[in-house]
């Protein structure tokens, strides 16, 4: 661990003045350097030191290069060569490094090596924990958004999960093919009784029946160009393993061993029977070995990834110019502001928002305790088990619902199938629903579904007659008159779900959630759109997920130490205020 020296040597500069014979230069008192300074001096670099050695060579003050670093991306800067041009013309930089000129190798390594995740998030919370202590923020509410940033990827690297099927399902014809051959030579030949060999049986993978059935009917939707179904269903291919494949090719050579069978190689050589059989199961299992390694990279919960950066995944971007829908390797930035200030970031390979919400709202409970009493999101975060974590950690949902815009037609009050607008009685301590005829819709039964690790829980409703309804062609789901004729009315209801979703929607339908998603929209997409046509940031410069959110959450101090310096010189102000100006 390095030791207290390196504090005193960072933080006792003065002004830096360079003298000519007819002028004199020097920073502007204003400088956003000094707020950085002054930022730096209140924080605790015990976690940034302790990852230092003071063993070997000297190298560079650790909090210089954080101050350097920092203070480049303050002006959104985050090319390294160009900080090491900065650091030799720029009189800012030369006073934070005191004249000092260190080179892109010593920024690559303290970057990779010193200045970790976990430090970073440290920082972060002490300045923010200083934000508060001055009234800036208050940690109790966030406004939460996402955005995705395109990777450092080659764009045709790409891997699909639907792709791996298809050829997985063909290789499997293929060694079904091949252990006919192997149990054919076997039995023509009496090696199975003279060696004790036994017949090889085809190993069964879950899900592939249902893959093949696909392939099918996307080969029929070809000659009748319709659009081609999804293909990306989970295979245990486990349950396959190679080293099946590798017994038989051991089986191979005890043969070749015992009967003097030679393999030979070369052109114009004629290979056995044996070592054709013997060469085409060791390529089979070099496939199955890279298919199974390409679903292990990818997970359960993604379908595609790029060959140039594993933990990218393919997503569709905003920024399509060619206008073809084509997909790009990217990360999905997440970001938790109030008052401008991004409290928390938190970059995922997930291509939707539902899964974002509880880690960033664990790293606030992590970092701050239980002080978080409301979040406000958009509609891409809403989902029951997001609603439902907040309801369990007392916190005030502001997210606006999937069908918040369809609930203000006219068509969705006025669809008598749903169960919303059926009127409801207790009748001996059980609901009942009242459809649109007068009939009575009473439970049946009640359904679990897990997904994703969830348990979802369905109560099922049905009206035990419908014949002779008049309303039967509006009330059932796909009715058809030639076919439903004897068709009663059944409906599954997630109470739960639906409890926290009115729990929700009256929330962000009240004037305190008006308000919370005006500032929402302006705040959090206000951050993204500066930050990608202001600052230019649309693409990482590093590769893999913890690069990458080290890269941003280092953007994103910057930004906070900006914006904490217009407070102070009040060229910013606090936003209510801005609002209850205008609703006044």
């Amino acid at each position: 661990m390095l030791t207290v020296n390196y504090y005193n040597d960072f933080f006792e500069i003065g002004q830096q003045k360079i003298n000519f014979s007819l002028y004199e230069l020097s920073l502007p008192n204003d400088d956003p350097v000094y707020t950085l300074k002054k930022v730096m001096e209140d924080l605790d670099f015990s976690g940034l030191l302790a990852n230092c050695s003071d063993k070997g060579r000297t190298g560079y003050n650790p909090i210089m290069m954080y101050a350097v670093i920092t203070y480049a991306n303050m002006r959104g800067i985050r090319s390294i060569d160009r900080i090491v041009d900065l650091c030799e013309r720029d009189i800012a930089f030369i006073w934070l490094t005191q004249g000092r000129k260190p080179k892109r190798d010593a920024f690559y390594d303290f970057k990779s090596k010193k200045l970790t995740s976990g430090i970073l998030d440290d920082l972060n919370y002490q300045f923010m924990r200083r934000l508060q202590k001055e009234g800036f923020v208050t940690l109790k509410e966030l406004f939460i958004d996402g955005t995705k940033i395109e990777a450092n990827a080659n764009r045709y690297t790409f891997v699909w999960r639907g792709s791996i099927n298809y050829h997985l399902a063909g290789l499997l014809d293929s060694i079904d093919k091949l252990y006919s051959s192997y149990n054919s030579f076997i039995k023509d030949n009496g090696f199975g009784e003279k060696y004790e060999l036994g017949n090889a049986q085809m190993f069964v993978i879950d899900g592939i029946d249902r893959v093949r059935d696909i392939i099918e009917k996307n080969r029929k939707r070809k000659i009748t160009k319709h659009k081609k179904l999804s293909n990306n269903r989970i295979i245990e291919i486990d349950n396959c393993s190679p080293l099946e494949i590798l017994k038989l090719q051991k089986n191979l050579m005890t043969i070749a061993d015992g009967e003097g069978i030679v393999f030979v190689n070369g052109k114009g050589k004629r290979k056995p029977k044996l070592q054709q059989l013997y060469e085409e199961l060791e390529h089979c299992g070099q496939r199955l070995m890279g298919y199974k390694e390409c679903f292990e990279i990818m997970g359960k919960d993604r379908n595609s990834y790029s060959k140039t950066d594993l933990e990218a995944t393919f997503m569709r971007m905003k920024e399509d110019h060619m206008l073809n829908g084509q997909l790009k390797p990217a990360y999905n930035v997440q970001i938790a502001v109030e008052n401008y200030f991004i409290v928390h970031s938190y970059v995922s390979n997930d291509r939707t928002d539902y899964n974002t919400l509880i880690p960033v709202l664990e790293k606030h409970k992590e970092a701050f305790g239980e002080v978080l009493e409301e979040v406000t999101a958009d509609s891409g975060y809403c989902s029951e088990k997001n609603l439902l974590y907040l309801k369990e950690n007392k916190i005030d949902s502001y997210i606006k619902l999937q069908d918040h815009e369809k609930r203000k037609t006219r068509a969705y009050s006025n669809d008598i199938g749903k169960y919303y607008n059926m009127k409801t009685m207790v009748f001996e301590d059980e609901q009942v629903y009242i459809c649109h005829d007068g009939r009575e819709l009473r439970h049946i039964n009640t359904e679990k579904k897990r997904q994703n690790g969830y348990t979802q829980t369905y109560e099922v409703y049905g009206c035990s007659d419908c014949s002779g309804c008049e309303h039967k062609s509006k009330c059932l789901y796909k009715y058809n008159p030639d076919k439903d004729v004897d068709k009663n009315k059944v409906m599954k209801i997630n109470e739960v779900w639906e409890e926290l979703r009115e729990k929700s929607h009256t929330n962000i339908q009240s004037e305190k959630g008006i308000l919370k998603r005006q500032t929402r929209s302006i705040q959090t997409e206000g951050h993204f759109g500066d930050i990608k046509e202001n600052e230019d940031f649309r693409r990482f410069n590093y590769r893999s997920s913890d690069k990458v959110y080290k890269e941003f959450m280092l953007f994103a101090i910057g930004r906070n130490i900006n914006k904490y310096h217009r407070f102070l010189y009040a060229k910013l102000k606090k936003f209510e205020g801005k609002l209850q100006e205008k609703t006044a």
